[in-house]
């Protein structure tokens, strides 16, 4: 095989299916790189056997064939080359060239005979997304993925496409967030749970595509987007009854300006060391919400943001951690803290509307 590749699509690709590369040292095959001409094109892929990455880009085709490159020694290379066209030359048996300007690199090559074969998916159901709602969203519910393997359910997300409505959750047992979001022209129903990872990566890797397609097979999914095929494994099981999870009503209810909440947060959170709760009091009668924070021989924090209460008086305490992350991925400018009690879950959620919900388990006051 020898091709010649831009040199800035060949960082693309490679970027994109590096994803799939395992980091396992037992099957050295999975550590490389599939590139396979096709036409007038080049194929690359990657899988680490649980997910599997396929992209292509046209290139000039010298010598058709195929090899499996050091998958990240190739990339490696590739980003310090100069902007030119790459040449990657294979002729030799078991040895693979890649010269660029004035640069030359010699790099062992594994057999593609070894390599296992790109997985045929038929989906039985598909829906397409436009891309920026999907990353959006994805970015949204990933913090609250539970990177506990005990419990693999919680690893994934929820994802639920019907009556032209998008929703995605994700828990970790200590915060659950959800997140809906209306679909125009969208009528297929879909419901699965898809790795946290896999949902990240994805969002990370659609880039200019327009619109991203999701097909479910029986225990796979397939991302299709531009030139690159994403699959990755469903996660079985049965989601939480997250529904029975959200309070009904609230006895406290503060709404914030968010950028105000977010920045106090950060700031207090300096001194909640250790695991160190942050508490938040709120006081209807001044109109202001207290953080505050005291590590042992560390020392304190307090500071007030003013707030529109309605309800009573109430103090309760969160993981300071979990709370920044609520706040940080939050629609809109304002947002309402809701309490019921201080043993009881919090609910931070847009000032208006309910298309984002974020619920967080209270960190008991001693």
């Amino acid at each position: 095989m020898k091709i010649s590749i831009a040199r800035g699509e060949l960082l693309e690709a490679l970027s994109v299916v590096s994803r799939g590369l395992s980091s396992r040292t037992t099957l050295p095959i999975l550590s490389g790189i599939h590139v396979a001409t096709h036409g007038d094109s080049v194929v690359f892929q990657a899988t680490d056997l649980e997910v599997s990455i396929r992209t292509s880009c046209k290139a000039r085709v010298e010598q058709p064939g195929q090899s499996v490159l050091p998958g990240k020694l190739l990339t490696d290379v590739t980003r310090s080359l100069p902007e030119a066209a790459v040449t990657i030359d294979t002729t030799v048996p078991g040895v693979a060239s890649v010269t660029c300007g004035q640069s030359s690199f010699s790099m062992k090559t594994l057999s593609p005979d070894d390599y296992p074969k790109f997985p045929e998916v038929d989906a039985s159901q598909t829906v397409v997304l436009p891309t920026e709602t999907f990353s959006h969203v994805v970015h949204q519910v990933a913090r609250s993925v539970s990177r506990d393997e005990t419990r693999p359910i919680l690893t994934g997300i929820l994802v639920v496409v019907e009556s032209g409505l998008l929703r995605m959750v994700a828990t970790d047992s200590y915060r659950l967030c959800v997140r809906e979001v209306p679909l125009e022209g969208v009528t297929s129903d879909i419901e699965l749970v898809v790795p946290g990872k896999a949902m990240e990566d994805v969002a990370k890797l659609i880039g200019s595509a327009e619109t991203v397609s999701l097909g479910v097979a029986e225990n796979q999914v397939i991302f299709s987007f531009g030139e690159t095929t994403f699959i990755s494994r469903r996660i079985e099981g049965t989601f939480p009854n997250y529904r029975q999870l959200l309070p009904k009503e609230h006895a406290t209810r503060a709404v914030v300006d968010r950028t105000e909440l977010l920045e106090a947060v950060k700031r207090v959170s300096l001194m909640a060391q250790h695991n160190t709760p942050l508490r938040v009091k709120i006081s209807v009668a001044d109109h202001t919400l207290t953080l505050s924070a005291a590590t042992q021989d560390i020392g304190d924090a307090v500071e007030d943001v003013q707030v529109t209460p309605e309800g009573e008086d109430v103090e309760i305490a969160f993981n300071h951690a979990y709370l920044l992350d609520g706040v940080s991925v939050a629609e809109g400018d304002a947002v309402a803290i809701e309490v019921t009690s201080p043993l009881k879950p919090g609910v931070l959620k847009p000032a208006q509307g309910d298309g984002f919900t974020y619920l967080l388990m209270p960190v008991r006051l001693g």
